[in-house]
């Protein structure tokens, strides 16, 4: 094990945050998760040793306050949909903010920084992915001991993935799919979490890029089925052509909460297949999703769910 830390999380409440916070304060890291409304987490209940700081990461003076004594940054903060299809949203949450995280590491002199990226960062057309490069970008002229990992969609109990198909799956008994070609290689939410760990202290991935994915490539169209197969459900799920499959991306883009968009849309159209695959260069057996289906969609009780609750109790 190496040496006790500070480290200050950014994105600490997500679906990678909660998990990552949790074996982080597990390992003995001093750790603080910085978020503009604590009180819209209170459900979310952060890992014992863990402290919960209010700050706004867009504020460069708080956030530079908020690193001071810390050795150490994590940036998880990510989105998958924005207000409108400028790219504005996706260059604020993505590109500004990575430039107000370096500038707040040099200013308080945390060396220290882990970035979450994405698999396809900077490549084909998506608002999404070019946000992504352009952020690794900066991450990577930063002068900063930086590594950036690059997972492909990732799964585990609670994820929007097969999580968010079983909730369409379980309302409607027919489901049109859009782009159900599109390739994936879902990556274990465990599996992100230990290759975040295991760099921590190692110097040999200072200044590493490490694509994230697991060992089973499978369509969208795979993917849906397995999950309705998983419940038992028996559902007709429509593959939608190139055309349709644009415009239900372009419709859903006036949808509240954009379940679907053309931002989306134009994501799909790159594979989320990698090339190098970094869990092996870090020692790490990719799990399998036929290892954990049934555990995602039951609901699982995994260690994260059960501090959960004994903390609710309390």
């Amino acid at each position: 094990m190496g040496m006790a830390r500070q480290i200050v999380v950014l994105g600490g409440t997500g679906f990678v945050g909660r998990r990552l916070v949790q074996r982080l304060a597990d390992a003995g890291h001093a750790v603080t998760v910085l978020s503009r409304d604590p009180a819209a987490h209170a459900n979310r209940l952060l890992a014992p040793g863990a402290a919960l700081r209010r700050v706004d990461v867009h504020d460069a003076g708080a956030l530079r306050a908020a690193f001071e004594g810390a050795d150490t940054v994590v940036n998880l903060v990510g989105i998958l949909n924005e207000p409108g299809d400028d790219g504005r949203g996706f260059h604020r949450a993505h590109v500004e903010l990575a430039e107000s995280v370096i500038a707040a590491c040099h200013g308080a002199g945390a060396r220290r920084l882990l970035h979450m990226s994405a698999l396809n960062a900077g490549r084909g057309k998506s608002h999404y992915l070019a946000s992504r490069g352009e952020a690794e970008a900066r991450v990577k002229g930063s002068g900063l001991d930086w590594t950036v990992f690059e997972p492909s969609v990732i799964f585990g109990v609670g994820d929007g993935l097969f999580t968010r198909f079983a909730a369409l799956l379980r309302m409607t008994p027919v489901l049109p799919l859009a782009c159900p070609e599109a390739r994936f290689t879902p990556v274990y939410v465990g599996d992100v979490v230990e290759a975040m760990q295991r760099t921590l202290d190692e110097r040999a991935t200072f200044g590493e890029v490490y694509e994230l994915y697991g060992p089973e490539v499978f369509t969208l169209y795979d993917i849906v089925r397995m999950t309705a197969r998983q419940l038992g459900l028996r559902r007709y799920v429509l593959p939608l052509p190139p055309m349709l499959s644009r415009l239900q991306g372009k419709v859903f883009d006036y949808v509240p909460g954009k379940p679907f968009s053309s931002d989306n849309w134009r994501s799909l159209q790159v594979d989320a297949v990698g090339g190098i695959d970094g869990l092996h260069r870090l020692g790490i057996r990719s799990t399998p999703v036929s290892e954990r289906l049934a555990e995602v969609l039951g609901g699982g009780d995994d260690r994260l769910s059960r501090n959960a609750r004994f903390r609710a109790m309390r």
